[in-house]
């Protein structure tokens, strides 16, 4: 296997959302398959998310539930790029489905602004944090994101002419941190032209929501039972790339939405990065618990998008996805805490 002699694409940042809500059979996950007519990874089915905007980085958005040490602790370091992260996901989820993870400003929470700069509590105590606890306790009134002028908002958001900021101050709004939860960390594989550092997270679906139109990225979506939709992986009868099939395998005994956001809280998140490589004249996907990932390089000619999906999707040479089995193993990297 040769050596790329090219550099490594830099890499943007990037959030995805694992949108969940809860059935009598355990909680299904929100799918949409991406629109044949894409450049890259049209036809196959993912979670709603994008990249970082430089927008996502404003401080003034606010905060409500749990204290922003929750959620940001286990991202990233970094609290400016922690929260961009988190306001990427909840914009994305918005933008790409219609769900907003947000709720009352005046009622539910703490009140934050992700410009704080803490990373701890409220910095309430005594009666006052009595207080905010049993405040949080009740659950904030719903929010109806289909109702008159969201479409306008969603359109404008879309279109980078109204900001997360902007759209929660319009309706006296703040995110919800008690929706959600980072889960894990993929990075694009070197070859690739485009690179992405993407945080996957848990979220749960708000009540009295429901996804609106899709998109022009997608044309078709679906709720379905993680174990469902694996089975349709193997079968293929459902493309999916390894980071989605990955986090459908991670729901895989869970009980209920609640269960995923627990176990999300203090999560360890190893970062996986995936690599291609061409021998016996076919492309492969190796993963980092593949017995040859620690001596692999990346492939001296450009690899073909094509041929990289195919490798991805039908797990090519007897890979992780391959029509034999359903779910990655549990050994492999990123999945501590799982």
């Amino acid at each position: 296997m040769a050596a790329n002699a090219g550099t490594p694409a830099p890499l943007r940042h990037a959030s995805t959302v694992v949108l969940l809500r809860d059935t009598p059979g355990g909680p299904e996950a929100y799918l949409v398959r991406r629109a044949r007519t894409m450049a890259f990874a049209g036809g196959v089915f993912a979670f709603p998310g994008g990249r970082v905007d430089p927008a996502d980085s404003c401080p003034e958005v606010p905060w409500a539930g749990r204290p922003m040490a929750d959620v940001m602790g286990t991202l990233e370091p970094d609290a400016a790029l922690a929260r961009a992260l988190v306001h990427a996901a909840v914009r994305e989820t918005f933008e790409e489905c219609g769900v907003l993870l947000a709720g009352p400003a005046a009622g539910g929470g703490t009140g934050q602004t992700g410009g704080t700069g803490q990373t701890g509590g409220t910095g309430q105590t005594g009666a006052s944090a009595t207080a905010t606890a049993a405040a949080s306790a009740t659950r904030p009134a719903p929010v109806d994101p289909a109702g008159p002028g969201w479409a306008a908002d969603r359109l404008a958001m879309e279109r980078r002419e109204l900001t997360l900021a902007g759209l929660l101050a319009r309706h006296g709004l703040a995110l919800r941190t008690d929706l959600l939860t980072p889960w894990a960390r993929w990075i694009t594989p070197e070859v690739e032209p485009r690179r992405y550092d993407t945080w996957f997270f848990m979220a749960a679906l708000p009540p009295g929501q429901l996804p609106g139109e899709l998109s022009g990225e997608a044309d078709q979506m679906l709720w379905i039972h993680p174990a469902e939709a694996l089975e349709r992986h193997a079968a293929g009868r459902m493309a999916m790339l390894p980071p989605t099939a990955w986090m459908l395998s991670d729901l895989l005994g869970f009980a209920s939405v609640a269960e995923v956001l627990a176990a999300g809280a203090g999560r360890a998140i190893t970062p996986v990065m995936p690599k291609i490589v061409i021998f016996d004249d076919a492309v492969h996907f190796l993963l980092p618990h593949d017995p040859e990932y620690a001596t692999a390089g990346p492939p001296a000619d450009p690899v073909n998008a094509s041929a990289i999906i195919a490798a991805a999707t039908i797990g090519a040479g007897g890979g992780p996805w391959a029509g034999d089995e359903d779910k990655p193993p549990a050994t492999a990297a990123g999945r501590e805490g799982a």
